[in-house]
């Protein structure tokens, strides 16, 4: 019973961190529409906003995988928060001096936080109980990230886009001191949300460094079939590094590009960003239904084919439709998602044996498929002279990319 309590702490602790996951990364769905406004944008510069976020993971996995062989679990999880809390309150001379760079610098310190925390966090909940039902765990994860960002969106966008429609048109009609002096005004409404956040990053480190979590080892580092080899000739893994860089790349398309493209579609520029909620509800569906019926009735790789094939459906819907009822669509691509990450992190993982802390570095590294997938978007938004549906395609070849690993892929190379 002892044992039992101690899991279900220790995963309600792991749980908190997740919260604090979805806060901080889904808000970049509010930041492209708000910078692009306050910085006074293109979409392709827009979308740095990703970038910079996301690519932390790939530059930082591995050098966060060294650190935490150094400093354990629980010492790495309490210094990627306060690397997070570094990037947060840089939000505060971001903000003071307009500058889109050092937001951009705040942003990449922020995923670095993440990309250290993530490392860790990831292969704890994979090792917490049996492989088969961790795509379960990781759903029960995930509930606890799509709610910080539901909470996250709805009172962030509230301070942010208070009367933007009107702050947009008056912005419309100003040039030199007063145009600069009112997106001065704008771009602080961003600095008490950050204060608050930065606050709460320190203190929750602060809890994790007094929680005394425990160091978890890999109990399938004992399986003799990777051992001999090197980590370059396992196949299933590289071809799950791949297919995760696609996944992120267009869950972060579906969501982050969601406000912009609403705005395209008649939906008001204080309602447009909002929007994100539902896209994070869609998620919480997906992940609810995943807890439900993963492994009990639906294997993780059948799972994954269902989602990679709703995810195509959906994204050809929301091309030939325009509207609400494409929005919609838009927003139904997060439920297609929900299933994605639970379902090609254990695939990809499995049987690594020592390879395991390695094999979860690349995967994180994986993330910077949010960085690149949505810059690409970007840039055809503005090649396309503002068309923000026709990009949408980019996002095809990825879902079949996922269908294939979900049916094919994770099996090559893997021992039975």
């Amino acid at each position: 019973m002892r044992k039992k309590n101690s899991h279900v702490f220790n995963l309600s602790i792991i749980g908190l961190l997740y919260f604090i996951f979805g806060f901080v990364t889904w808000l970049n769905s509010l930041l492209i529409p708000f910078l692009k406004t306050a910085c006074q944008l293109p979409d392709s510069q827009a979308y740095w906003v990703t970038f910079a976020f996301y690519i932390s993971y790939f530059v930082m996995s591995i050098p966060s995988s060294v650190i935490l062989k150094r400093t354990g679990f629980a010492k790495g999880m309490s210094l990627g928060l306060m690397v997070m809390a570094i990037g947060s309150i840089l939000f505060l001379p971001a903000a003071s001096t307009r500058s889109y760079m050092l937001f951009l610098v705040g942003l990449f310190i922020q995923g670095t936080g993440l990309s250290l925390l993530q490392t860790a966090v990831n292969p704890y909940v994979t090792i917490l109980g049996p492989i088969e039902s961790a795509a379960k765990r990781m759903s029960i994860m995930g509930l606890f990230n799509k709610f910080a960002g539901m909470i996250g969106i709805l009172l962030i966008s509230s301070v942010l886009f208070s009367g933007m429609d009107e702050l947009t048109a008056k912005i419309a009609t100003l040039s030199g001191e007063a145009l600069d002096a009112e997106l001065s005004v704008l771009a602080a409404r961003i600095r008490m949300p950050y204060i608050i956040i930065t606050v709460l990053l320190c203190l929750l480190a602060l809890m994790i460094s007094l929680a005394h979590l425990p160091e978890v080892k890999n109990e399938d580092e004992s399986v003799e079939n990777n051992e001999s080899r090197s980590i370059f000739r396992i196949p299933y893994l590289w071809l799950g590094v791949l297919t995760l860089f696609l996944y992120v790349g267009v869950e972060v398309i579906a969501i982050d590009t969601l406000g912009l493209y609403a705005e395209t579609q008649g939906i008001s520029k204080d309602l447009a960003p909002k929007l994100g909620t539902l896209s994070l509800i869609a998620l919480t569906l997906g992940y609810v239904l995943g807890i439900l019926f993963v492994p009990k009735y639906v294997s993780q790789s059948t799972a994954l084919s269902i989602s990679a094939i709703l995810g195509f459906i959906f994204a050809v819907a929301a091309l030939l439709t325009t509207g609400t009822t494409s929005i919609i669509f838009v927003v139904l691509l997060s439920f297609a998602h929900a299933m994605m990450w639970p379902g090609i992190w254990p695939l990809a993982i499995e049987k690594l044996g020592s390879h395991t802390a390695l094999g979860s570095a690349l995967l994180i590294m994986a993330i910077a498929g949010g960085a690149v997938l949505p810059l690409l978007y970007g840039g055809m938004v503005d090649a396309l002279g503002g068309d923000r549906q026709l990009p949408y395609v980019i996002m095809l070849p990825c879902y079949l990319m996922i269908l294939y690993y979900s049916i094919w892929g994770h099996k090559i190379g893997k021992s039975k």
